[in-house]
């Protein structure tokens, strides 16, 4: 339709042409604007720049130029089209810029209230180092791996093909391919645009088993072993939960799952897709260690880890305890927070269920150092991490790596319009539909995934220069403070009670004590 509009633009701004050539000079006043217009809208049309703009040609201007009366309109946009939830001070904007290398200083100093309740800094040092030339690597695989993988500081979380569009998906894989970071499948099953350009994956299985499933809708074990064995699949993640919506399943509504997707996940075309909340194959801490530990004979020894929303403390003391009673452990566990997004979901599962990140992420690293297996075993954390300063406050906090989600959205295009679920997204990143997906290029797009990584990890390890460490290992809870209220600040290492190695198999504190207790490895208590 966008076509035929722009030709019939032409055709009229042709014939006033004429008419102003051969009938009367006073059409030059409707020709001009009407030629600048077909000209424009063609423009619009076959450039690749702009997402928008292809799918919206002509009328897709005023967005920008809305944008460009800064700060008041900009800022317009950007709070219009959060959520309620939203990120510090314009981190979209900073996402954008450094996509598309526009990055630059800003004037004026912070626009944060510093006095603010809540407001958290990092304590720089009075003798920075060095900023390292090369970003360091976590090295992801424990006793039972017997293929470890590096991975990247930043990495693209979980996102899966049907949720958003082929070329978001391409995009994405071959950003990550040319940065050299992972780039998480999402629980939608492992499709040729995942595989084409080769970036390195975390295949990721969730209730649906989509990708490995039986007919009946059980884990398939040779289709598992099968795909696994890809040169792209470097690790496999079991979704227990997802930090948007922990407690039920993932939903891809059945406008978007056409004959491909269908193909891909293994299910009927046209019908909503809707994930159970639990899965088939384990109910219990123990039965959960030891699926584990066949899915990573399965996979040959590549890294096994499972991804969760911390919900009790005491069910995962008793996964813990599962570990320990069967001397099994995952490779990696990823912590969302309940901060993080999706493109369908109850509200009141946003908003009300599930622990923020700072919350969880703290709790399954002082279990894990509590009962000795923390060196054994990598931890990730995902939830609205969009900077420099999110990596480095995760890496305080207990994480080892980082995912996004979100930025990594945004730089493919994303502009936050909330129509995921429609299938009508106006810049191709969350639609099924191919005449709104042709509008993210995916040539331009795979540049700007690559540069934002490469220059949020940069920003990440200024940071931490400027803290006087030039490894995240170096990195201590006394250097991230808060402040409570207008006199009062506090690093992490007061606020939060840390655990020794082992100390919860010494005899836990008070604080750990009745969690310790009531923890079963057979049971997931409430």
């Amino acid at each position: 339709m966008r076509f035929a509009i722009v030709a019939a633009l032409t055709v009229v701004a042709a014939a006033a042409v004429w008419l102003a050539a051969g009938v009367s000079p006073w059409w030059a006043f409707a020709a001009a604007p009407l030629a600048a217009t077909a000209l424009v809208g063609w423009y619009d049309l076959l450039q690749r720049k702009h997402s928008v703009l292809r799918n919206y040609p002509v009328l897709g201007h005023l967005r920008y130029l809305l944008e460009a009366i800064r700060p008041e309109m900009q800022q317009y946009f950007i709070e219009r089209n959060f959520d309620g939830r939203p990120f510090d001070r314009d981190v979209r904007s900073i996402v954008y810029e450094r996509a598309k290398a526009t990055e630059d200083e800003s004037p004026f100093g912070t626009e944060r209230d510093v006095y603010e309740n809540g407001y958290e800094s990092f304590v720089h040092s009075m003798s920075p180092v060095q900023v390292p030339d090369e970003a360091p690597r976590v090295r992801v695989g424990g006793p039972g791996c017997a293929k470890p993988y590096d991975m990247a500081l930043l990495n693209v979380s979980a996102m899966s093909f049907g949720s958003l569009s082929a070329n978001a998906v391409l995009a994405l894989n071959a950003g990550a391919a040319k940065g050299g970071f992972a780039h998480d499948t999402g629980e939608g099953g492992l499709s040729d645009y995942h595989l084409r350009h080769g970036g390195d994956l975390v295949w990721e299985i969730g209730t649906g088993y989509f990708g490995c499933r039986t007919s009946d809708g059980g884990f398939d074990e040779r289709e598992f072993a099968r795909k696994s064995a890809l040169d792209s699949v470097k690790c496999v993640s079991l979704k227990l939960s997802q930090g948007a919506k922990p407690g039920i399943g993932g939903v891809l509504p059945g406008s978007k799952v056409n004959a491909e997707i269908a193909k891909v996940r293994e299910v009927p075309q046209g019908q909503t897709v809707i994930s159970p909340p639990y899965h088939r194959t384990f109910s219990t801490p123990r039965e959960l260690v030891l699926f584990l530990a066949r899915m990573r004979e399965l996979a040959r020894g590549k890294p096994t880890g499972f991804k969760l929303c911390v919900g009790s403390r005491a069910q995962f003391l008793a996964v813990c305890k599962a570990m320990l009673a069967e001397d099994v452990t995952p490779d990696f566990i990823l912590v969302d927070g309940a901060e993080g997004g999706t493109g369908a979901a109850p509200l009141e599962f946003s908003d009300h269920i599930g622990v923020p990140l700072t919350d969880g992420l703290m709790t399954v690293h002082n279990a894990l150092v509590g009962t000795g297996l923390r060196d054994r075993i990598r931890l990730g954390a995902a939830g609205k991490v969009a900077t420099g300063a999110d990596i480095v406050k995760r890496l305080i906090q207990g994480a080892d790596y980082t995912n996004a989600a979100r930025a990594m959205m945004f730089a493919v295009g994303c502009i936050q319009s909330q129509r995921c679920h429609t299938n009508h997204c106006p810049v191709g990143v969350a639609t099924q539909d191919p005449r709104r997906a042709r509008a993210l290029d995916v040539e331009s797009k795979t540049e700007r995934v690559h540069r934002f990584q490469r220059a949020t990890v940069r920003s990440a390890l200024q940071i931490m220069a400027s803290m006087g460490v030039s490894d995240p290992a170096q990195l201590r809870p006394h250097m991230l403070r808060k402040r409570l209220d207008s006199t009062t600040v506090r690093h992490y290492a007061e606020l939060y009670e840390w655990l020794e190695p082992g100390q919860l198999l010494d005899g836990p504190r008070a604080g750990w004590a009745d969690d310790w207790r009531e923890a079963d490895p057979d049971l997931f208590t409430v």
